[in-house]
């Protein structure tokens, strides 16, 4: 019997509700607001044919088009403004092209992703954090932008419902005096932001909310840019109209409402609740006629900005990488780091929305009667299936494109290519085809930022994604019936291959799409609970101290890290200390503690992973208790050989110390010193400690790791003695030591010297703490692990013993496997072999994938120089 380590009981809380899952109810009720448009939309356009629409759309008049252009140019200037009055606020002065680039790619991103304040804000911290503005200050900018467009749209919203004329509000289906009453308390909110900045209230907190208050001329110039960008916005759209159309301000109440209803949802930049609440509202417009003003206002209001920004995050790119543009550098490589991610993702996701959406419409038939005399018409039909499986699986994968994810960047590059060839070959669909080349070359140009690496399997998709990719989806299918609404459905019609046959394409398709988004969400639905992040509690720690205390081995000492999740038994006299990697439960060692104690637990970790789906993995294990993990069902593969010198008779005496004896006395000769500091002296000399760490990370290009290695952790360290070399004064290297019960064992964790200590001084460390050892009475000094090391390589030996002696033997621009070994052997050490137990098969190669990437993390985009390297190629000898 075990326990996972949790808090004391004593004191403890009482139990609180579970939290409010707002994610999920957020998304929840998005999709009802899509249900209901679908329902409108259904109710509304029963007799509308798709050609009436492509028809209205061909009458849209070119001079409408140039109006409606110059209102989203003046609505984006606008937004600018909001930028710039939220700086002024701060105190901050950035330059009048920063701002008005951070804005305008914010907004273009925000309105077509949905959820602004969340997609627009991880633009402007991105974009403002690299100018100067800390996370905080670019948090309230982020709120004080929110504000500015919320008291906008509650100024227009509470006019439009005094103003409507009770017709218009009846057609809402909108109770006059309720609407006159929500309208008056709208304008309460402008009234009482104005109200709040003459009287020079700078904030005001309700709860863990604070509203800031500007001065009363920011205010007033921030209610007037949020009027003029809403009223622009809405003459966008209102000069495409035909003039059946209602006065512009009897317009711009429904425009507000639709505006906020699609803000409300969720839905990427609103689409179909915004068409939904026009439909509803303009009953005065013949629908094909709204419908291609609608779709005319969102290529001009919504993508053209889009692609304008792709258009400059691909120019930056490409700006980027020419080496004559030094001058550009500091100014463009922000840019290409945090614009590229968003708008790349922006970009796939609507190239592959509109691929979807093509496999839902009728092809023209000229260009397919052309295209049938080039290519056989099953090729016509797998390419019409081909094209809608990509648009899906581009929809998925622009998640992982925000993310900056390598591989979900070289599977959207080749879709791309293959969306272009399946756009030409289902119906010589040039546009298509031309949108996704632009934005293969958008990503092509910012191939650079996509460099973290990506776990094993997918990555779940949260609420947000999933309501997007459903709605897509939905849209898609919604489309299509609306498309062939004329078509008899039998069940014929799926067996049907026809030149015309664009009903039955779409229905093989939309079944074969729908089915497999139905198959990603069940099999997100029902994998295993995965489990939450846990830390070990100060009482974990002292309990785990305790037993430390009592253990031989010195490398349990890993455990007061704190960066490992604890298993102790239920007589808490022994405990294993694990972390959990992709499906992999990574157990650091052997069980420490009690050995009654030892089975029961690796026998509890193997049930708790069982349970969650996933598989046990124990990392460095020793050879005394491989028969246990083999009881288990485990696979025992080598890892390498740990190092052991005798501290019984060890000196510097003696022909084969004669090295180590030459290097001491320079040391010495050149001034240099050693002792041992504990206790209030450690905590006194931590900065000069940190202030040595810092230098050695800055030198080797590197980052902390966790996990199998220690790390800077000034609680941590505080455990724990510590050897110092002095060059006259100065602190030149230190190493904090692991001593184990009985004098049985020591080792050292961290070792780190300055950039610009004498030559030796890691020699000079390793033998004063080998001689201060031998004196105290330590039997061994453990100098850590060399990966890969004593492998076999006979031609009858396991093929990883074959692969790790190759790796080892010619794997030096990696690591410094032999060189590591041979540092060590110069100390006359013997060796201990270590071992990884993890099941076999498949999962034995996903647990070392695993594995690798815990005991890296935090460096996987860090590459550090060989040639700078110490001896030791690692900050511990316990690598």
């Amino acid at each position: 019997m075990s326990r996972v380590s949790t808090s004391s009981t004593a004191g403890k809380p009482p139990a609180r509700l579970p939290p409010i899952p707002w994610r999920w109810l957020v998304a929840l009720a998005g999709a009802v607001l899509l249900a209901w448009m679908f329902w409108a939309i259904h109710r509304q356009l029963g007799a509308l044919r798709l050609v009436d629409v492509q028809q209205a759309w061909q009458a849209v008049p070119l001079s409408s088009v140039i109006w409606a252009g110059l209102a989203t140019l003046l609505s984006y200037v606008a937004l600018m403004g909001y930028d710039a009055l939220a700086l002024r606020q701060l105190g901050h002065r950035l330059s009048a092209t920063r701002t008005c680039l951070a804005s305008f790619v914010a907004t273009a991103i925000g309105n077509n992703v949905g959820v602004a304040l969340v997609s627009a804000g991880a633009v402007r911290m991105r974009l403002y954090s690299n100018w100067g503005l800390s996370a905080s200050e670019v948090g309230v900018l982020i709120g004080i932008v929110g504000t500015t467009f919320g008291v906008g749209v509650a100024l227009c919203g509470g006019l439009a419902l005094l103003l409507e004329p009770p017709s218009m509000l009846a057609t809402l289906q909108i109770n006059t005096a309720w609407g006159r009453a929500a309208g008056a308390l709208l304008l309460l909110i402008p009234a009482g932001y104005l109200g709040l900045a003459l009287r020079g209230a700078r904030s005001l907190q309700w709860k863990s909310w604070v509203i800031h208050t500007p001065g009363p001329l920011l205010a007033l110039g921030q209610i007037l840019l949020a009027v003029v960008d809403l009223g622009a916005a809405s003459l966008a759209l209102w000069v495409l109209l035909p003039d059946t159309a209602p006065v512009w301000p009897v317009f711009l109440g429904v425009f507000v409402l639709a505006v906020v209803l699609g803000v409300v949802s969720h839905v990427p930049a609103g689409l179909g609740v915004f068409e939904a609440v026009m439909i509803l509202g303009l009953p005065s417009i013949a629908h094909e006629q709204l419908l291609a003003s609608i779709l005319a206002y969102r290529v001009i209001y919504y993508f053209v900005p889009l692609g304008l920004a792709g258009a400059l995050g691909g120019a930056l790119s490409l700006k980027g990488s020419f080496a004559g543009l030094k001058k550009l550098e500091a100014f463009t490589q922000p840019l290409i780091n945090w614009i590229a991610p968003p708008v790349v993702s922006v970009a796939v996701f609507v190239a592959g929305t509109l691929l979807l959406l093509s496999g839902s419409l009728p092809a023209q038939f000229d260009r397919l009667s052309l295209l049938l005399t080039l290519v056989p018409l099953p090729v016509i039909e797998v390419s019409h299936l081909a094209g809608s499986l990509i648009g899906l699986a581009m929809v998925v994968l622009a998640h992982a494109l925000y993310r900056r994810i390598r591989v979900a960047h070289q599977l959207v590059s080749w879709l791309l290519v293959a969306g272009v060839l399946v756009s030409l070959l289902k119906g010589v669909d040039v546009e298509e085809a031309i949108i996704a080349a632009l934005v293969w070359v958008l990503l092509w140009s910012s191939r650079a930022v996509f460099d973290r690496p990506a776990r094993m399997g997918l990555r779940l998709l949260g609420p947000e994604n999933w309501f997007a990719v459903a709605a897509v989806v939905s849209a898609t299918i919604v489309l299509g019936l609306f498309s062939y609404k004329h078509v008899d459905y039998s069940a014929d019609l799926w067996w049907q291959f026809a030149l015309r046959g664009d009903a039955p394409r779409y229905l093989r398709a939309a079944v074969l799409v729908a089915g497999l988004t139905l198959a990603m969400a069940l099999w997100q639905l029902l994998r295993p609970q995965p489990v939450e992040r846990e830390v070990p509690s100060s009482n974990d720690l002292a309990k785990v101290s305790e037993i430390i205390n009592t253990w031989p081995v010195a490398d349990a000492a890993l455990a007061l890290l704190g960066d490992k999740r604890i298993l102790f038994d239920d007589e808490e006299d022994a405990f294993l200390m694990y972390q959990v990697q992709g499906r992999s439960w990574v157990v650091m060692g052997d069980p420490i503690g009690s050995p009654q104690a030892a089975e029961r637990l690796v026998w509890r970790i193997r049930e708790m992973t069982d349970r969650h789906g996933a598989r046990p993995v124990f990392y460095q294990v020793g050879d005394t208790r491989l028969g246990m993990y083999a009881d288990l069902g485990l696979v025992a593969i080598k890892m390498g050989e740990e190092a052991l010198v005798s501290l019984g008779q060890f000196s510097l005496d003696g022909p084969h110390r004669a090295n180590l004896r030459r290097t001491h006395r320079r040391a010495q000769r050149d001034g240099m010193s050693f002792e041992i500091v504990s206790g209030a002296r450690v905590a006194d000399l931590m900065e000069a400690f940190r202030e040595v760490s810092d230098s050695w990370l800055r030198s080797k290009g590197a980052h902390e790791k966790g996990f199998s290695l220690g790390r800077f952790d000034e609680p941590y360290l505080r455990h724990f003695r510590f050897g110092v070399v002095k060059h006259g004064d100065q602190i030149v290297a230190f190493a904090n030591l692991w001593t184990a019960d009985g004098k049985g064992e020591l080792s050292i964790d961290l070792m780190r010297h300055r950039p610009d200590a004498p030559d030796g001084t890691m020699d000079f460390l390793f033998t004063e703490l080998m001689l201060w050892g031998a004196h105290e009475g330590y039997a061994f000094f453990n100098l850590g692990m060399a990966p890969l090391a004593g492998l076999d390589s006979r031609p009858l030996a396991p093929l990883w013993h074959r692969l790790g002696t190759a790796l080892f033997r010619n794997g030096e621009q990696f690591y410094n496997f032999q060189g590591l070994r041979a540092y060590k052997n110069k100390f006359g050490p013997v060796w201990r072999s270590r071992y990884l137990a993890a099941p076999g098969g498949i999962g034995l190669t996903g647990a070392l994938i695993d594995v690798a990437a815990l005991v890296n993390k935090r460096m996987s985009t860090e590459r550090i120089d060989q040639s700078q390297r110490d001896p030791l190629p690692s900050d511990s000898v316990a690598s």
